[in-house]
């Protein structure tokens, strides 16, 4: 076979190889096409036919937000002394995620994701209610802000966005992103210890690797709560923390509220908004949104408007696209 013949001879090779591949995957039952891991392979469609028979995705459910909080708590088991004072401040925080007209539980759900993407125990997204009572828009008379209530400095330290005409600290995206990554951080210093790495998110490292240090304990097998050296309001975090997990873990014992929170709470994403968009109300109104709901949801653009800057992207938080 001459070098210029070869071409053609894999041509017609190929072509028969994928004609006899199509006559083989056709007749296949549609289990055989599942990839490794059990799941089926995905479709693929195209032109209107197709679309017109695909069902609409449906947002997925507040239970199923409470049941990944609930498989991925650290403690499981609420033991005697979880604080009496605490447990009564966070009781309403049940009736909060249970009511459809409040954004915490879409809140909740996007802060979970993040903590459980980043493999780290459920409790880490119960820090914003402590901190902020899951409001983006709070601001503290000391100086932190947002869902997060971190101070400039620290947020500039963790690479939030601040500039002007925008504070990243009131941005749910830039803000959680920021926090997400520094716990990681804490947990992995604090041999996976989730009360030692959030008495640092509160007091910082260094306190508390001194306060081990002085004490003569390593964080594998630390009594955060003997660390002396350790500031009352530290202590208190993670009575906080663990007060509110007992609270909503115990919540699934009241059937009102399980029957509540099974309604629709879709995802909340982060969307690159184009350089031309100005306006909250615009972008909603071109996504079929609630233009208020993603107003509340972004605080970080005051009265609504959306200021570029450059080349920066542009990042606002709002429910899925294209879910019922």
């Amino acid at each position: 076979m001459s070098a210029r013949s070869r071409p053609q001879a894999r041509s017609g090779l190929g072509r028969r190889l994928a004609v006899l591949t199509a006559a083989i995957l056709i007749s296949l039952p549609v289990a055989a096409l599942a990839n490794d891991t059990g799941a089926p392979a995905p479709a693929v469609t195209t032109g209107a036919a197709s679309s017109a028979t695909q069902a609409p995705a449906a947002p997925r459910r507040g239970l199923e937000i409470y049941r990944q909080f609930q498989q991925g708590r650290a403690d499981q088991e609420c033991s005697s002394d979880v604080s009496p004072r605490w447990s009564k401040h966070f009781a309403a925080a049940p009736k909060r995620l249970a009511t459809p007209s409040d954004d915490t539980l879409l809140l909740f759900g996007y802060v979970l994701d993040a903590v459980r993407a980043a493999h780290l125990p459920s409790e880490y997204a119960l820090i914003p209610f402590v901190e902020s009572g899951y409001r983006p828009d709070a601001r503290s008379p000391s100086g932190p802000v947002g869902l997060w209530q971190m101070i400039e400095r620290t947020a500039r330290n963790h690479k939030v966005p601040i500039r002007n005409g925008y504070d990243g600290r009131l941005s749910p995206v830039d803000s959680t992103r920021a926090a997400v990554r520094y716990l990681k951080t804490l947990h992995g210093m604090f041999a996976g210890d989730w009360r030692l790495a959030a008495m640092a998110y509160n007091a910082g490292e260094y306190r508390i690797l001194g306060a081990l240090k002085s004490g003569g304990q390593q964080a594998r097998n630390a009594d955060p709560a003997s660390l002396a050296g350790v500031p009352a309001t530290t202590q208190a975090y993670v009575r906080k923390l663990q007060a509110l997990s007992c609270v909503l873990g115990d919540a699934k014992q009241q059937e009102s509220w399980i029957r509540a929170m099974d309604r629709p709470a879709p995802r909340l994403e982060a969307m690159t908004v184009d350089k031309q968009t100005r306006r909250i109300t615009d972008w909603a109104d071109r996504h079929g949104q609630d233009p208020a709901r993603v107003g509340r949801l972004n605080p970080v653009f005051g009265e609504g408007r959306i200021a570029a800057s450059g080349d920066i992207p542009v990042r606002l938080l709002a429910p899925e696209l294209g879910i019922n």
